[in-house]
């Protein structure tokens, strides 16, 4: 016959191989989720700033035509900041996935392209990412 704490010992092993054997099926079920969303959120991301990138190619692509057709339909400085975003596109690190240089690219990518436009008093935006705050938005 079995002594009271033995009882006691056996129930409360039973509560512990539970509950590691429930955490343990948790952690893989998590971590095969958070996988799965980790891949989607990536995904997602990564189209969005390949879309950028494309509406910058095409505007630098645009431009450059412009300037074949007539190298002086934009000064020398807007020239000048064209070849240089033309530059920031080249050397984005597209297939580099742990490149640390990839926002400091994209910010500067923006600034040049918001100072083209400015330059050339055009009003372009790429609708994608987040603009300014409308008088609407605002909380007071």
């Amino acid at each position: 016959m079995a002594a009271p704490n033995d009882f006691l010992d056996l129930s409360l092993n039973l509560e512990e191989t539970h509950l590691t054997e429930g955490f343990n099926e948790g952690y893989i079920d998590g971590l095969a989720s958070g996988k799965e969303e980790g891949r989607q959120v990536g995904l997602k991301h990564g189209f969005e700033i390949g879309e950028e990138i494309g509406f910058f190619r095409g505007c630098i692509d645009l431009w450059n035509s412009a300037i074949r057709v007539d190298p002086t339909c934009f000064s020398s400085r807007v020239q000048r900041s064209i070849a240089t975003m033309d530059g920031l596109i080249r050397k984005y690190p597209v297939l580099d996935l742990e490149n640390n240089s990839v926002d400091g690219i994209m910010g500067s990518l923006r600034l040049k392209f918001r100072s083209i436009c400015a330059s050339l008093n055009v009003k372009l935006e790429y609708s994608g990412y987040p603009k300014g705050s409308d008088d609407k938005d605002m909380g007071f």
